[in-house]
This record gives C-alpha cells, structure tokens and sequence, in this order.
C-alpha cells in the first residue's frame, strides 16, 4: 500500500506545473505575457517591468504627483478685471444731461435698460457714435466716453455700469447638482465659486480627479486638496470659455485576488486607498496559503501598464505598504505558495478515498 502511494506520489510531482491557481510569471523582472502598450501615438505588444516597491519608489512617484499637481496654467491677475464683450448690456448715465440717458429713466424694464455692446465690440453712443469697448475695462470705458462728451459738453460727469454679463462665459458640468453654463460677473469666477455656483457637487463626485479643459489642454485639479488642506493653488481663476468637469466616482475601483482572506472590488474612499488598506478590507494576507513575497499592484494605466511588486516577508515591510498609494482600476494579487497549490492539485485529482488511505498512512507514520 505504502509504495503504491508514493508511487503515485511520484508520478504526480510533474503536475506541480499545472497547479490550480493564477501564478504571476516573470523572467528577468519583466512580465511573461506581452499587453498592447501605446508608443509614439500607436499601439505594440511590449512586456511589462515589474518593479519593486521600496522607499525610492515612493519618494520619486510623490515627487511626480506633486509636480503635476504644480504644473496648472498660471494665475494671470488681469484676467480677474471684467472686461466688457459683445452683447453685454452697458448702462451710461451722465449726471445734469438727462437727455443723454435712458428714456423714461427708472422706469424702463432692467433687461430692457442700457445699450448691447454688438458683434464687434462697438457700442452706440449719441454725439459719439460708434466707439469701440470690446476689451475694456468699466473704469477704461468711462475715461474714454467721458474724453469723447466732452468735445460738446462742459464739466461731464458720468458713470459706466454692466447690467447683463454675457460676453464671457464657463461650463460646469459632470457630477454637480445643477451642471451648466455661468456667466462672468465684475466678481472673478474661480473654482470654488463655479462648484458653488453649480450648486455643490453630488455624492459620486470624484474631487480629486476635476478636469479643467482650457485652450485644446487639459488640466487636473484636485479640489479636495483645496477643501482639505487649503491648497489655493487648486483654486484657479476661470476664464472664458472654460470646461470644468467634475468626474463620477463610482467606477473607482481596486481589484484584491489571490491569497487573501475574501477577493473582492474594494469602492475607493474621496479617490484614496494605500496597498495596506486594501489588503486590510480584503481580510488580510493569509499567510498559511501565500507567498509574502509576491504581493503585486497590476495597473492598467491609459495603455501604459505598469507592475509593481512588494516582498512582505519582513512585516516592517508594511510600512511601504501603507505609503504606496493605489489608483483607480489597479489590481492587488497575492501569490500562492507552491506547497498550497500541491495541495490543492492533489485534492482535484485524487479521489476522496485514496486521500483519505493517504492521510490515515501520515497518521500512522507519524
């Protein structure tokens, strides 16, 4: 009986190969497999690097992100003056000069006061005419009517007002309440005053990840940031005919496979999660059935994959583990060890029986 198992023992040893359960393969610290990666603005097969996760990781990739962070459009102070467009509505009152002013006076309807600034920028003023205000300031607008009056009238006085903004406008869109387009008022239109405006954003909100298309380039801003932790520099100045985007969140995902306690899609918390925290959600490592050193992050990337390995026989390794960030749709795998999936071969192929003779004979060797 007892050579006859391990006979059978031996002729199972080559199945070692073809144990249940995914196994990462490598070879010199690349990836087995070619994945489509794109280059130069066109699609190859290309094997990954896998990379070990240590310190200098982590140091250099948060260097990275904090320097996209910095890399937004600067802030241009005289953007922030209102300058006055095409069909926005001008109201020009001289003092002492009645007639110069709107018939009827308060009583006129407010979106029916003032004068339209046309097509071209001009607006139409009696004994002036046709003077050109596309680009000016109210303050700039004022001086050069009053310049122009005064070739008939002595001592002008006047005062310059926008009754209805609408030559420069933004859109708002994606996860807020009331997305849309805002007008631009004599008050700077900043981030937080469009979110504002817009009525706040909804609960699937991905703040981390806002996106701001501006002039053919996008540019992520990371709003919560700017609640959080006061990072003003996330709170820029929009100009006309921005987009700003607030993503959905609810596709932030991270996948947790191989050896842990319960493989499941772990919800991302605010766009945030470490590799220890979804190791941790999922349950832990089970380190009767894995190898701690073949904890990998498999991320997808926009067609740029990357792989990252974490050696976790040491505990302190943890420590990296808490400081390595994850990204949406990354996956965590956790390798199983080669004597987990022997015996997990064995359970498939040899019959409750014979594995129940095996055991009894391990009993009684013992």
């Amino acid at each position: 009986m007892f050579r006859l198992i391990f006979l059978v023992l031996a002729l199972l040893l080559p199945a070692c190969s073809l144990t249940p359960g995914m196994k990462m393969q490598s070879d010199n610290n690349v990836s087995e497999l070619e994945v489509p990666v794109m280059k130069g603005g066109r699609m190859v097969k290309e094997k990954t690097r896998i990379v070990p996760i240590t310190a200098d990781l982590i140091i250099e990739r948060e260097n990275a992100r904090q320097r996209a962070v910095n890399n937004l459009p600067p802030v241009d102070m005289d953007k922030a003056i209102y300058r006055i467009g095409p069909h926005d509505r001008v109201q020009v009152t001289v003092w002492e000069h009645p007639e110069l002013n709107d018939p009827g006076g308060e009583k006129i309807m407010p979106e029916l006061a003032g004068k339209v600034v046309d097509d071209d920028g001009n607006l139409y003023y009696p004994y002036v005419g046709d003077i050109h205000v596309a680009g000016k300031t109210v303050s700039e607008v004022r001086t050069l009517l009053t310049s122009e009056l005064s070739k008939y009238f002595r001592k002008v006085k006047l005062d310059v007002r926008v009754l209805s903004f609408q030559s420069h406008r933004a859109a708002v869109v994606g996860e807020v309440k009331t997305p849309g387009v805002q007008a631009m008022t004599e008050t700077p239109l900043t981030v937080s005053e469009a979110l504002s405006r817009a009525g706040g954003v909804t609960e699937y909100a991905d703040m981390s990840n806002v996106a701001l298309a501006r002039d053919g380039k996008l540019y992520k801003i990371d709003v919560l940031a700017l609640y959080e932790k006061g990072g003003t520099t996330q709170n820029l100045l929009l100009k006309d005919g921005d987009v700003l985007n607030v993503p959905n969140s609810k596709d932030n995902k991270v996948l947790v496979m191989g050896e842990v306690g319960r493989q499941q899609a772990l919800q991302m918390n605010k766009d945030r999660m470490t590799l220890a925290q979804a190791l941790a959600e999922a349950y832990g490592v089970d380190f009767n059935s894995s190898r701690p050193e073949d904890i990998y992050v498999i991320r997808p990337g926009d067609m740029t994959p990357e792989i990252f390995q974490l050696n976790a026989e040491s505990p302190d390794a943890l420590i990296l583990a808490d400081q390595f960030p994850l990204q949406a749709h990354d996956t965590v795998f956790v390798g199983t060890a080669g004597v987990t999936r022997w015996s997990r071969v064995l359970n498939q192929i040899l019959p409750s029986s014979f594995t129940s003779i095996m055991s009894r004979a391990a009993f009684v060797g013992m």
